[in-house]
């Protein structure tokens, strides 16, 4: 993670960093793109860059953060819904904004498929929640498990969005029915 001199530094100057380190990683990965090279881009010393960073792995790592904030932002906080109806509109609508986000910002999307180790929860913990408060979302199933497995299906959905969106196709809304059949109580059909 970054180190504190880089939290003082302007928003705008830590956005250049992060968006130009976006870029690299983005195109190049994280083990080919150079740390000398986006040093370089910036315009900053060496000296400069390992005040702010400890090297390329924890550029890369801020970098990762800074994309997951960017889709929870995009997501916008969950309402909670009081209807079958109202819950999947939502859900939608939450779907919709992350698919624009990511049609706008390709190295987002790019950067997906390094960002396994992040944290669900935060977005996620609140719809199953209300999902369950609502009955949309079984609850014979322990909250824990249902949360893991909807967190699976969606990066799974992640990771599939973005190689649709890399090939220039606009994912279908198919993620839902993986969900529904997740989450639907057994006597349903």
């Amino acid at each position: 993670m970054p180190l504190p001199r880089f939290s003082r530094l302007a928003a705008e100057r830590r956005e250049l960093i992060l968006r130009v380190a976006r870029a690299h990683f983005a195109r190049d990965g994280l083990d080919r793109a150079s740390y000398n090279q986006i040093i370089a881009e910036l315009g900053i010393s060496k000296t400069s860059a390992y005040q702010y960073f400890d090297g390329k792995e924890d550029l890369f790592a801020a970098v990762i953060e800074d994309v997951h904030a960017r889709m929870l932002h995009a997501l916008g906080p969950w309402q909670n819904a009081d209807s079958a109806t109202e819950f999947w509109t939502r859900l939608r609508e939450a779907s919709e904004r992350l698919t624009a986000h990511a049609l706008a910002h390709p190295d987002d999307v790019a950067l997906l498929n390094a960002s396994t180790a992040q944290d669900p929860a935060p977005w996620l913990a609140p719809v199953v929640d209300n999902g369950r408060t609502i009955g949309v979302i079984r609850a014979d199933v322990d909250r824990e498990l249902m949360l893991t497995a909807s967190a699976a299906v969606l990066r799974t959905a992640d990771l599939w969005m973005a190689a649709q969106l890399q090939k220039g196709v606009e994912p279908s809304p198919v993620v839902w029915s993986l969900l529904e059949g997740l989450w639907r109580q057994p006597d349903e059909s």
